[in-house]
């Protein structure tokens, strides 16, 4: 829907409206033009993750959405149903998308997290601060975070697996 338009001194129209998926897949491609050759990866090297908990009557529990490009995944979206936080599914399925995640070749992990999200949560799985976001809604912050999924080797140790 287009709620407003504007004229720069050319012939050449700007428009502001809501959500345009046609122009969101259009940016997409230009972006994955510029980060394949940028990065020297290719669209084979991208997919989709996601991981689901359901209940015995089929219910969701809970679920983990992300991405995998060059070797890196990206949690978009972790999210456990009330009743079932305190019972472990959050862990499950994060360890699933790591996992899963390493089958596919990555070797690093990142996500973002609200400050009144779950920051805690991913620092107690293994992830550090690497910056933050300040200004969003209600006085919080946009946590950045970051874990290497393989472990480094140990100097005269044996090769990490």
């Amino acid at each position: 829907m287009l709620v407003g338009m504007a004229q720069d001194h050319s012939d050449t129209a700007l428009s502001v409206g809501h959500q345009d998926r046609e122009l969101a897949e259009r940016l997409s491609t230009g972006l994955d033009e510029v980060n394949f050759a940028a990065t020297g990866t290719t669209p084979a090297d991208q997919g989709a993750l996601s991981v689901r908990a359901v209940d015995e009557a089929g219910e969701l529990i809970g679920g983990l959405t992300a991405w995998t490009w060059g070797g890196l995944l990206g949690i978009e979206m972790l999210w456990v149903r009330e009743e079932s936080r305190r019972d472990g599914w959050g862990g499950r399925l994060l360890r699933a998308a790591e996992e899963e995640a390493r089958r596919r070749g990555c070797d690093r992990a990142c996500v973002s997290s609200f400050t009144f999200q779950a920051p805690e949560f991913y620092q107690r799985h293994g992830y550090v601060e690497t910056g933050r976001t300040l200004g969003i809604p209600g006085g919080a912050e946009d946590v950045h975070m970051y874990r290497p999924l393989v472990q480094a080797p140990v100097p005269g140790g044996p090769p990490a697996g």
